[in-house]
């Protein structure tokens, strides 16, 4: 009896160690890429020495941005081209920063990171292939390849009339692609499957998995003209969808054809997300494949994702929703991905609360919406919201940490520049 005793004392122990083993804590830090590019786009002894320092804070995964929104990379790729030269910030200035060291940047950080103990899981940016500041400064695959202009999206304007993205130059930044476009999407499948083929990497996150988020009217392609009367079973009675051109958020409840037109941009992402997890998995079954998104769901069906539990009742539980049919509650994609970062970006006042526009209540929301079907890491922009983007708020990470973590399954902050920028190395989560 005595012998059963002790088995089942150190059983008990050991379990215990597994849990708690399993309990600690997990802290995803981004580096995106143009941000960072200046320390990191020819040195790759800054790369060792900052994986370190990243480390010794508490963070236990790091994303490596390798596709920024000007759509080339800092892989090995035969698809896509390498990237040489991006937009990066100079002093508070954007400029072009040209590459010349030739080692593989994503390698670097992988074994630099793995030396300090990280894990490390590659960033890309997917519905973008461009960058452009007026009509002299502007890079990317769209420009130069210009037959791909073709793969842009085209949005409604405010004065009524379509344009391609890549010809918008009144717009500043990514220049998205369409998300319906068969060749955008075989091209960007491509990639991720030789990203997947990396030796030693852990994961890979999705970045702008979406449409451009500050145009609802945006995907208005003649590819998703036929792919939406296909989806509706007859041509669409009118086009575009919107009459009412610049749209960005809903200003009443939408008609019929406008609800099929925000469900059907949704099936369009969602159905492209689960061919990505098919894709990565068939390269390497082992391999995660995480998606970020905005915490703000209320207003996330402006970029046509929907990122809930497809077992989420939209309908009865969101009053932004009481549009949504049971054809958009199917578009849930949670359930297709292996681990979601939660974008919970918030003024520094705003840590603690129960609703949207703070940090906790962001991130228990997105507790009540994935239904338990996906791991998430919830955490803040510590650089360009209100309250942060001036620093001195190192000691108010720790309690963010501790904030959403009580609510999320761990930590994720964005960005590795703002603790360069604001000497955050002395915090310890």
């Amino acid at each position: 009896m005595k012998r059963i005793l002790l088995f089942l004392s150190l059983s008990a122990l050991l379990s215990c160690t597994q849990k708690v083993q399993e309990a600690a804590p997990v802290r995803f830090l981004w580096i995106d890429a143009s941000a960072n590019f200046s320390s990191y786009a020819d040195d790759a002894d800054s790369i060792a020495t900052d994986c370190g320092r990243i480390a010794q804070m508490g963070f236990t995964d790091i994303v490596v941005d390798v596709r920024p929104t000007c759509g080339d990379v800092l892989f090995r790729s035969s698809v896509v081209p390498a990237l040489t030269k991006v937009p990066a910030w100079f002093g508070g200035e954007v400029g072009l920063k040209e590459r010349k060291a030739d080692f593989d940047y994503l390698q670097a950080f992988i074994e630099a990171g793995h030396a300090a103990g990280l894990k490390v899981h590659a960033g890309v940016n997917m519905m973008v292939g461009g960058w452009r500041m007026g009509t002299d400064f502007i890079t990317g695959m769209v420009y130069d390849h210009p037959e791909r202009k073709a793969w842009c999206a085209v949005d409604l304007l405010p004065d009524g009339t379509l344009a391609n993205q890549a010809d918008n130059f009144s717009v500043r930044g990514g220049c998205f692609l369409d998300p319906a476009n068969a060749e955008v999407q075989e091209f960007l499948l491509a990639m991720l499957g030789e990203l997947a083929s990396y030796q030693g990497l852990d994961g890979i996150v999705m970045d702008r998995c979406r449409y451009d988020d500050y145009a609802m009217d945006a995907g208005y392609t003649e590819t998703a003209r036929e792919q939406f009367a296909a989806y509706l079973g007859h041509e669409p009675e009118r086009w575009p969808v919107f009459t009412e051109p610049g749209h960005i958020f809903l200003d009443k409840t939408p008609d019929g054809l406008e609800t099929e037109w925000l469900t059907f941009r949704c099936r369009v992402i969602h159905d492209f997300v689960a061919r990505c997890a098919d894709k990565v998995h068939s390269v390497r079954k082992d391999l995660p494949l995480g998606i970020y998104v905005g915490a703000w769901f209320s207003e996330y069906y402006r970029s046509g994702v929907n990122w809930t539990s497809p077992k989420y009742d939209l309908a009865k539980e969101e009053p932004t929703f009481a549009w949504a049919t049971p054809a958009y509650q199917a578009t849930g994609l949670a359930d297709l991905v292996d681990f979601m970062l939660l974008g919970t970006y918030c003024p520094a006042a705003n840590v603690h609360g129960e609703t949207e526009k703070t940090m906790e209540g962001f991130a228990r929301l997105g507790r009540k919406r994935l239904c338990g079907d996906v791991p998430f890491y919830a955490g803040p922009d510590i650089g360009n919201e209100k309250g942060f983007e001036k620093g001195g708020q190192a000691a108010l990470l720790p309690e963010i940490d501790r904030t959403v973590r009580a609510e999320a399954d761990g930590f994720f902050l964005f960005d590795l520049c703002h603790i360069r920028m604001f000497d955050y190395w002395d915090v310890r989560f």
